[in-house]
């Protein structure tokens, strides 16, 4: 049974990231989040992305919409849904390969 549920995450956790947008990520998200700039937790350091995870998707997706810190309102992607956002935070959290 746990073989079944670790294949089933695996698969829509590769869904997910099919389904990035990398023109909002360039265009937006890796102004801070390649480099680390202002503290961003950089893209592929699982590490870092654990507890900002640990808080849930949903406030994650939260304070993209209001800012956080040094991150302006909507991470500067107007055009971006709450969809773009929980697919672009999980591919920033994936660890690097």
């Amino acid at each position: 049974m746990k073989k079944f549920f670790a294949a089933a995450l695996m698969v829509c956790a590769t869904g997910a990231y099919a389904d990035v947008d990398m023109d909002k990520y360039n265009k937006s998200c890796a102004v801070c989040h390649a480099t680390g700039a202002a503290n961003a937790p950089k893209t592929g350091d699982a590490a870092a992305w654990e507890p900002r995870l640990a808080k849930g998707m949903d406030v994650l997706v939260a304070s993209v919409g209001t800012g956080l810190n040094a991150m302006p309102p909507k991470g500067m992607c107007f055009d971006c849904s709450d969809e773009d956002y929980k697919a672009l935070i999980e591919y920033m959290a994936k660890p690097a390969q």
